[in-house]
């Protein structure tokens, strides 16, 4: 049964029109079948007054709807992403949820669902050959292809109805000449996998190639754990990936495993596509350690309609299963030295998606985090899940109300007024019981805004919200408030409950004053490990450690809050590293350190 529907394009048509009138401050009335539904011009839709351009903007993870999987535990999952382009449109394919997503800009994501491919599998994988998708995801027992010229409507036929071998983790990748390649591979003992295909019948051509090995010895990104000290532990490679950059082949993978914060995407560089591949210096290049949310292992780096790389990865929750995922999108790019890096720096605050080329520093809104351990109150608290986790930047805490009834609510003060460009409301699925997609379930909800705590006003009406969408971001004409409280409507299943209530903004006030690397201790005993110190700036809330291979190529980041030193233990023990901090607060990013190093 194919449930891509005329909605699905009635949706798509009044969200372009929603989107021109957000410049003239209206909203737009969605009609289905009797029912009003209201859609707001928040979402990731910001004016810009000053050149009337509707600015986008994203907050990872990406605002789309995670399902519930259909086995216990009842939890959501989306992991392993594949993103690619096609006919004016980006398509997300992700591990195990019933479907796959389309958006005309990264922003905005619409769900398309059919049984028409395997997408109960993990893993899967997308290539665009002659005007037409090409589809394939994990198995251990057949690997079969479909293909599609028109994925939004939910069609696929089989290309190919089976592999020579079954593969997991696959991946496609086509080189200027045409030629098509295969590459795979999912294990703690085994290597990546890759091998020559024809690009008509998919038969292998050639012998397989075993291309990359795990070497935790030397390389700490390879670690496992959530901090890269279970040293006597087999990490997982996994997960790869191929883009070609300069006549250069850029070999990806997946390192140390899905369920830690340090999942992470290495890279290795060849003059061929089967190889021989060296390790590059800058490593691993998409890495986010820290923050609300972790991880950028697993996925997938491709262009957007303005020449721009993007690199799309597994964030990792792994607190109800070990498999709970999200999935997260980083600027990424080549320097000029043809250097892959991701821009993780403030890699789960707002970033803006690009309508021209750019380069790292453009993206940041400079939005700062004003939610962060500010006083909270609720109308009620479930035992178990205290009302401090609501906004202390872990996405594998949650507060809870005691049941999910309409009008529970939830309040943050932030202390002084402030200017509020946007929120992310992270809901947690606490005494839930769903599983599988429901076309009835809902998060509903009231925000509203004060300067006083007396006197409020609605922010957004999502009362009439029809979507089951967990992670949702929402942007808005600056308002001025020290108070906001989000009232519940509805919930899918159990209680009121959310991981992270995170407000961005400014708050009047200096920047940090710049601070200092007192001290940078490689460990004699194992220089895959360095301990940092450096000088705490009172009026700072975190710093971003910024560290690299060369004192230019500061390209590795490291958020911490309330912290003045960290151990990393993701380094390669064979090369020196460059190190700086730089200091934030809620009105802005102070000054970059000088640069410590080599060490």
């Amino acid at each position: 049964m194919i449930f891509a529907r005329v909605k699905d394009d009635l949706i798509s048509f009044l969200q372009t029109v929603s989107r021109k009138a957000l410049i003239i401050g209206l909203k737009v009335n969605l009609i289905f079948c009797g029912v009003i539904v209201i859609t707001s011009c928040g979402g990731s839709d910001t004016l810009d007054k000053g050149s009337g351009i509707v600015v986008k903007t994203i907050c990872n993870p990406i605002d789309v709807s995670y399902r519930f999987m259909p086995e216990t535990p009842s939890r959501r999952e989306a992991a392993d992403p594949t993103i690619i382009s096609f006919k004016g449109n980006y398509f997300l394919f992700a591990s195990k949820s019933g479907g796959y997503w389309f958006s005309d800009d990264l922003a905005k994501w619409q769900l398309v669902e059919t049984d028409q491919i395997p997408t109960e599998e993990y893993a899967p994988t997308a290539i665009v050959l002659r005007d037409t998708v090409f589809f394939l995801a994990s198995s251990k027992e057949k690997s079969v292809i479909y293909k599609s010229a028109d994925p939004i409507s939910g069609m696929w036929e089989m290309a190919n109805d089976s592999l020579e071998i079954p593969v997991w983790d696959p991946a496609f990748f086509q080189d200027d000449d045409g030629k098509l390649y295969l590459y795979w591979g999912c294990s703690n003992v085994d290597p990546l996998y890759g091998v020559k295909i024809n690009d008509m019948t998919f038969k292998f051509e050639g012998p397989i190639q075993e291309i990359i090995y795990p070497n935790p010895e030397q390389l700490g990104w390879e670690i496992r754990g959530d901090y890269n000290k279970k040293k006597d532990v087999s990490p997982w490679l996994e997960g790869p990936w191929m883009n070609k950059h300069n006549g250069k082949y850029y070999l990806q993978y997946a390192a140390p495993g899905t369920l830690e914060k340090s999942y992470s995407d290495g890279v290795y560089v060849g003059n061929a596509p089967l190889g021989p591949f060296e390790l590059a210096a800058h490593n691993p290049f998409a890495y986010k350690p820290e923050g609300f949310i972790c991880g950028a292992g697993h996925g997938s780096t491709f262009k957007d309609a303005f020449d721009n790389y993007w690199h799309a990865g597994t964030l990792v929750i792994s607190q109800k299963h070990k498999f709970e995922r999200r999935v997260g999108i980083y600027p990424t790019f080549f320097d000029k030295d043809d250097v892959l890096y991701a821009y993780t720096r403030f890699g789960d605050y707002p970033m803006k998606v690009p309508q021209q080329k750019v380069t790292d520093q453009d993206l940041f809104t400079g939005w700062m985090l004003l939610s962060y351990k500010k006083p909270a109150y609720a109308s009620s608290t479930l035992n178990g899940f205290p009302i401090a986790n609501v906004n202390d930047e872990e996405v594998r805490t949650s507060w809870s109300a005691s049941s999910g009834e309409p009008d529970k609510w939830i309040k943050l003060d932030l202390l002084s007024t402030s200017t509020v460009h946007a929120v992310q409301l992270n809901f947690a699925e606490v005494n839930t019981e769903l599983y599988g997609r429901s076309s009835d379930k809902r998060h509903a909800f009231i925000l509203e805004g004060s300067e006083d705590g007396e006197n409020w006003f609605t922010v957004e009406d999502y009362s009439r919200n029809t979507s089951d969408r967990s992670h949702i971001y929402l942007t808005f004409d600056p308002i001025q408030v020290r108070y906001l409280k989000l009232t519940n409507v509805a919930v899918p299943d159990g209680n009121f409950a959310m991981s992270g209530f995170r407000v961005f903004g400014l708050k009047p006030g200096a920047v940090p004053d710049k601070s200092e690397i007192i001290e940078a201790n490689r460990d004699s005993n194992d220089k895959r490990d360095v301990h940092l110190d450096w000088k705490a700036i009172p009026e700072s809330m975190g710093y971003n450690i910024r560290f690299g291979t060369d004192a230019g190529k500061l390209y590795q980041n490291y958020l911490v809050y309330d912290k003045s030193g960290l151990t990393i233990r993701s380094l390669n023990k064979d090369i020196d590293y460059f190190f700086a901090v730089e200091p934030f607060n809620e009105s802005g990013v102070g000054e970059l350190s000088e640069i410590a190093g080599p060490f």
